[in-house]
């Protein structure tokens, strides 16, 4: 499909959002809302819905601006556009677009209550959406949790999970980097390698100082002492976690430490294993499509040795192969 990529341009004073300079999906300009709302009127006005002039418009303007069209196809058809895509649209491709016309936060607020409705937790992808997120982004979470649920999230977090493994995620999702960004505090850095050493030197590895160094640092600063106290046990920081740590817990700090070291990386891997799964790769591409998907496609390529262009051509089909490839943006060929 043909993707609209001319004249765009950025200007950060217009809009608010969470702006990534490696995502696939950036500001549209001209950027008319009323004139695409009125496209988007007529596309579902139809009897046949013309799903590709929803694609071509939803998927190729950032999500400010599709909130601008939201409002503007209010105004013009007197009624909610999400209502509208319900009801025109069906199965995977209607999920993706409803994605898209969520905010950030609230997009993200529904996957983590998606990963715990129903029997059984999804732990891998609640861990995704907690650690690949700053701590900012996860306040904004939790105050759209409670908006869409009228729940609290960390009540639900602690009723999902137990033990060490809800220490970690509680943690997580409280986050605060209590070094200070740029600077790099070789005493602290010895002193945390420590801690993480000292934690597992014993007969009982002791989880805590785990918990308390991964969640109140910074990524450079973590990425110092993983690599020192690599350094010091003369294995990957996985392989102790491996050998000292089990269950949820442990899937949960490797979890926290892929996406300390490389979250393109960590996401491309996820998407490897389970690109069979529409709601992981929509939540992907989706989620980091103005942050930095354009990264997360040069992992995959380097994972796989095939792009992830490539890939969704092979293991999609009709209109959500369509969007998913509009996300992607286009081949990548080296």
């Amino acid at each position: 499909m043909e993707i609209e990529v001319d004249n765009i341009e950025y200007n950060p004073g217009k809009e608010t959002m969470w702006w990534g300079t490696l995502g696939t999906v950036r500001p549209f300009q001209p950027f008319h809302p009323d004139v695409d709302a009125h496209q988007i009127y007529v596309a579902l006005d139809n009897k046949t819905v013309d799903v590709m002039t929803l694609i071509r418009i939803l998927i190729n303007r950032t999500n400010a601006q599709r909130q601008d069209i939201a409002v503007a196809y209010n105004d013009l058809a007197q009624k909610d556009l999400n209502a509208a895509l319900k009801k025109g649209l069906s199965g995977p491709v209607q999920e993706l677009l409803l994605a898209l016309m969520m905010t950030p936060a609230q997009f993200d607020a529904h996957r983590l209550r998606h990963s715990m409705e129903g029997l059984g937790t999804d732990e891998e992808a609640l861990l995704e959406v907690l650690c690949t997120r700053s701590p900012d982004q996860l306040r904004d979470i939790t105050v759209a949790y409670k908006e869409a649920y009228g729940r609290y999230l960390e009540n639900d977090l602690i009723s999902e999970t137990s033990k060490d493994f809800s220490k970690l995620v509680l943690a997580i999702l409280k986050k605060e980097e209590l070094n200070t960004p740029g600077e790099i505090d070789y005493q602290l850095i010895d002193q945390d390698v420590k801690s993480l050493k000292d934690a597992v030197s014993g007969k009982k590895p002791d989880s805590a100082p785990w918990i308390q160094v991964l969640t109140s640092r910074d990524s450079d600063h973590l990425n110092r002492v993983i690599s020192r106290l690599e350094d010091l046990k003369g294995e990957p920081v996985d392989k102790t976690i491996q050998n000292h740590f089990s269950g949820d817990f442990r899937l949960g700090l490797r979890t926290l430490v892929h996406s300390i070291q490389n979250t393109p990386l960590y996401l491309a891997q996820r998407l490897q294993a389970c690109m069979k799964k529409n709601a992981v790769v929509r939540g992907i591409m989706v989620g980091r499509s103005e942050e930095d998907l354009l990264w997360v496609r040069v992992q995959f390529r380097k994972l796989t040795n095939v792009s992830l262009y490539s890939t969704i051509q092979k293991e999609f089909k009709g209109d959500l192969q369509l969007a998913l490839l509009a996300l992607c943006r286009s081949e990548d060929i080296w």
